[in-house]
């Protein structure tokens, strides 16, 4: 298994894991690594250290591993702030896409709907132009707009 640090074109970085080297080549010309946080399919690889398995072969003790066999290593090179930033957003936004109800472009009336009493009140999630947005902020109804981010639903390694 392979992990790699990749980075797309705007500069997010993530994991991603293959089963060689082969693989992650295969993947990327055929376009399919992609950007977890904004689907860009321009990904470089970037400098990753290697995970050594220190402990095997080695004797356990009773208060735990041999000394020195855990080591925690940072992957992102001076940007931890920005890796924990960027993940901080893609848990924030999974738990709006677990808590809520996609209503897709129906969104607007959805909205106006509970506002005005017609349908049972719940937390919706869906698409609104601006121009719609507006409008039902200025009709005294809570919108809030959120990136769409196309690998939310899934476990991002």
């Amino acid at each position: 298994m392979k992990v790699l640090n990749l980075q797309c074109a705007h500069q997010h970085e993530f994991e991603g894991w293959f089963g060689s080297e082969d693989d992650y080549t295969s993947q990327l010309e055929r376009g399919l690594v992609s950007c977890p946080m904004c689907g860009d399919v321009h990904i470089q690889k970037k400098l990753s250290a290697p995970r050594l398995n220190l402990r095997a072969g080695r004797r356990e003790t009773p208060a735990g591993p041999a000394a020195g066999a855990a080591v925690a290593m940072s992957n992102h090179g001076g940007q931890p702030d920005l890796v924990a930033m960027q993940a901080r957003i893609m848990q924030a936004l999974r738990e709006v896409m677990a808590n809520t109800e996609d209503v897709g472009e129906r969104f607007a009336d959805e909205a106006r709907a509970m506002h005005h009493g017609e349908v049972e009140h719940r937390q919706i999630r869906g698409q609104a132009s601006p121009q719609e947005a507006l409008e039902l902020m200025e009709e005294g109804i809570e919108v809030i707009a959120l990136p769409s981010v196309p690998g939310i639903k899934e476990t991002l390694q």
